[in-house]
């Protein structure tokens, strides 16, 4: 079986994608817990990237006709689902952010009328 350039590319992208995100974790500038996603889809994408007849056994196992439309639904996949997880990321962090400035509030009023009885 030859493997053609196309598939080095794909080879040398998918590594340099995981490389990348091994080293943003490492450098502690992604945080482990966000980061499993984009590791599981890099594994997949280094796997598809090896295996030649996987997008081919993808595309018949989901029913899609053309292969490549596999992985471009594949790539959408990831897309969502790591856009799924920031949104509940940031919804978590607003509802911090808004009960830390109740908070703030609340001891500024208390100090204030600390203040005022002295």
């Amino acid at each position: 079986m030859e493997t053609t350039r196309i598939q080095y590319l794909a080879i040398a992208g998918s590594i340099l994608l995981l490389i990348s995100i091994l080293f943003l974790i490492r450098q502690k500038h992604l945080k482990e817990k966000y980061s499993l996603l984009w590791l599981f889809f890099c594994i997949i994408f280094v796997v598809f990237s090896f295996w030649r007849n996987g997008l081919d056994w993808i595309s018949d196992l989901i029913g899609v006709a053309y292969p490549p439309a596999a992985l471009f639904l594949l790539l959408l996949m990831a897309i969502f689902f790591i856009m799924i997880e920031f949104s509940v990321i940031i919804s978590r962090q607003s509802e911090w952010i808004k009960k830390m400035g109740q908070d703030v509030g609340l001891l500024k009023m208390e100090i204030e009328q600390l203040k005022k009885k002295e």
